[in-house]
């Protein structure tokens, strides 16, 4: 049952960030010049994003990123509340790990990436903005339908996030949209 679920998760992942919208509606986003996928590797934290209904009840979330040969190897994770059925308190809280791969797209200078948790699908994932230093990144896909601004740490200075939020409304993107993610936990 626990493999049907995770199943489910999965391509509910592919196919949200894979949705067609006509491409007159939504101007793609412009991705980074380039991603040095070495300093890109490593734990990420998600500081907001918008929500998906497969992660209601998840905070904690991060990503890592290892090279590995041709492909990166991407696990994400979160802890998740899981709420009694009169959603009157916490029943449980359970740690949910998802495991794929990325791929660079040929010419993107890295910049852009197909991601898989279920061969043969696999998803957008494009960088469209991070600093020199790789201290945070924000990821998105052709449709804007996901966004994600990730740090290397659990916190972001307000300052910082409302810059980048600043950037993400310049670029067409809907500011009530974003959820910012708890990251208060014990582990």
């Amino acid at each position: 049952m626990k493999r049907i679920k995770y199943l489910a998760v999965i391509i509910a992942i592919i196919g949200f960030s894979t949705s067609q919208v006509k491409s007159e509606e939504i101007k793609e986003p412009e991705v980074v010049n380039s991603v040095d996928i070495n300093k890109y590797s490593g734990k990420w934290y998600e500081i907001a994003s918008y929500p998906i209904y497969f992660q209601e009840g998840c905070m904690c979330t991060t990503a890592e990123y290892t090279p590995i040969d041709d492909y990166i190897r991407v696990s994400n994770q979160c802890q998740q509340n899981i709420i009694n059925d009169k959603k009157e308190y916490i029943k449980e809280r359970r740690n949910i790990v998802i495991q794929g791969k990325a791929f660079p797209v040929e010419g993107s200078n890295n910049s852009k990436l197909k991601v898989s948790f279920f061969e043969p699908f696999k998803g957008d994932y494009w960088i469209i903005d991070r600093d020199e230093e790789y201290s945070y990144a924000v990821v998105s896909n052709p449709q804007k339908s996901t966004l994600w601004v990730l740090s290397r740490t659990p916190r972001m200075k307000f300052s910082l996030y409302k810059a980048i939020t600043n950037r993400l409304s310049d670029k067409g993107y809907d500011l009530s949209k974003l959820r910012k993610t708890l990251q208060h936990c014990k582990n």
